[in-house]
């Protein structure tokens, strides 16, 4: 087991800004504004491991998969989320109801975690994350990598919470809605004209 240091700032610095503009970060930062954020992290890190795993030790497996499948599967996925967000971020109804955040760790986790794993098959970074590792060594590329993914996932936690405390929650939770409906649309999108 052999660390570069270069290595692991050179994955990290390259695999944090593909990922910064990426929609796996608006989705984290959707979800932050709904659901409790240190749980979201915990799912969407979670995935983000598995994944530079995967890319590090068989990145040929990415191929196996049919691309149209995965990008559907994950507009689907967003699609819901949108519909969650703006069922509840509707109507003049009661202030108090409308404040209710999904709290639970296990149903918090497990849709972050899901939302993740799936929309990152054969993204960028994991391609990336894949070619850096045959090229500057297993361990300091996987190291860096879920590094940088795991810094861009809290970085948009911590702004959709930033948001969260100064725009009314309905508010928050349209534009939210709108937002993961815009990835929806993007990653169909995606599936005819990739």
């Amino acid at each position: 087991m052999h660390f570069d240091p270069l290595a692991i700032l050179t994955a990290f610095g390259l695999i944090f800004l593909a990922e910064l503009p990426d929609k796996t970060m608006f989705a984290s930062l959707a979800m932050g504004t709904r659901m409790r954020p240190l749980y979201v992290w915990f799912g969407t890190s979670s995935a983000f491991i598995v994944h530079v795993a995967i890319a590090v030790g068989a990145g040929s497996l990415i191929g196996l998969l049919p691309d149209w499948i995965v990008k559907l599967v994950s507009a689907s996925l967003f699609a819901f989320g949108a519909f969650m967000l703006l069922r509840n971020g509707g109507g003049d109804g009661e202030e108090e109801g409308e404040t209710k955040t999904v709290t639970g760790f296990w149903p918090v986790y497990s849709t972050a975690f899901m939302a993740v794993f799936i929309s990152e098959w054969g993204d960028l970074t994991q391609i990336t994350t894949a070619n850096l590792a045959a090229s500057n060594g297993t361990w300091s590329t996987a190291i860096g990598s879920a590094a940088a993914l795991m810094s861009v996932s809290a970085l948009a936690l911590l702004a959709g919470r930033f948001i969260a405390k100064r725009v009314p929650l309905k508010t928050v939770q349209r534009i939210g809605g709108f937002c993961m409906l815009g990835l929806a649309i993007w990653t169909l999108v995606e599936i005819f004209t990739g």
